[in-house]
């Protein structure tokens, strides 16, 4: 994720409101404590994804790839008042620390945290969603893609986290193809050919695509 000029990059975070003592703590403990802490959506974009939901005010959000809990109570602060998130992970093993972050949220009430595989969980979803995170399994994008649009609310968004993969979208340096680029690069071209959607592929982070439903 780290080909994004550091300078420019703390300038933005810099500008960008603080996180709170709750989003410090979950950073701060999935940095001691958790395999991967990168995978963790931090302070920049975390901010940008509240302020997304709370610019869409949601009554139903959809994430893909729960982690520690941080992006999941980013999107939450933006819903309806009478309105929920529903995440999904595969990983058990941060299911009581996630749990417990939820709690001191104080928006457990309106987080449905689900453990599986989404490809199964998905179509026993009935929707409509009027906002979804994608950051799970990047070789299974276009799938999820394939599973949501049809579940998503007219003039929903979708967000994928990921899509530029470190550049290696466009920068492979010889290098043979891994089966995450190729997907990301087959996810990157099918959004921007389906007339269903308008999109806007970001440069924030590690790349996220930006999708609304028409």
């Amino acid at each position: 994720m780290d080909f994004l000029d550091q300078d420019l990059l703390s300038y933005c975070e810099n500008h960008t409101s603080p996180e709170d003592a709750l989003l410090k703590k979950i950073t701060r403990i999935t940095e001691t404590r958790v395999l991967l802490p990168r995978m963790i959506s931090g302070h920049f974009q975390g901010k940008f994804l509240e302020l997304i939901s709370k610019i869409a005010r949601p009554k139903v959000i959809l994430e893909l790839g729960t982690y520690t809990g941080y992006s999941a109570i980013c999107l939450a602060r933006g819903l309806d008042s009478e309105g929920k998130l529903i995440t999904i992970d595969v990983n058990d093993e941060l299911e009581t620390m996630v749990r417990g972050f939820f709690k001191e949220s104080g928006m457990e009430h309106q987080i449905d945290y689900r453990l599986g595989n989404a490809m199964d969980i998905i179509p026993e979803l009935d929707g409509p969603f009027d906002l979804v995170f994608l950051d799970a399994d990047k070789v299974n994008y276009s799938a999820y893609f394939d599973l949501l649009i049809d579940k998503l609310s007219p003039g929903g968004f979708i967000l994928a986290d990921n899509v530029l993969w470190s550049g290696k979208v466009v920068d492979l340096g010889g290098k043979k193809m891994d089966k995450d680029t190729r997907a990301l690069l087959h996810f990157n071209k099918k959004v921007q050919d389906d007339p269903r959607v308008e999109n806007a592929l970001l440069p924030l982070r590690d790349g996220v695509m930006m999708l609304r439903k028409k």
